[in-house]
């Protein structure tokens, strides 16, 4: 399935940190959302609310989803 790139971007708009930080994670390489134009909104947004948080929260996102 081929996602359009605006598409990309509204679910990366819609999306938690937690959703965000899970796709970071455990996404195949080459993933479409890592990728040009797209990767990079999705690294500002992900650091944009990681920052937006208290380190402890961002620390328990992190243990919540695991490695």
């Amino acid at each position: 399935m081929v996602i359009d790139q605006e598409s990309m971007k509204i679910w990366i708009d819609l999306a938690s940190y937690e959703d965000l930080l899970r796709k970071w994670r455990f996404a195949s390489g080459g993933d479409a959302f890592f990728c040009g134009e797209v990767g990079k909104y999705y690294a500002e947004k992900i650091f944009a609310m990681r920052d937006a948080l208290e380190p402890d929260e961002a620390a328990q996102v992190s243990k919540r989803i695991g490695w």
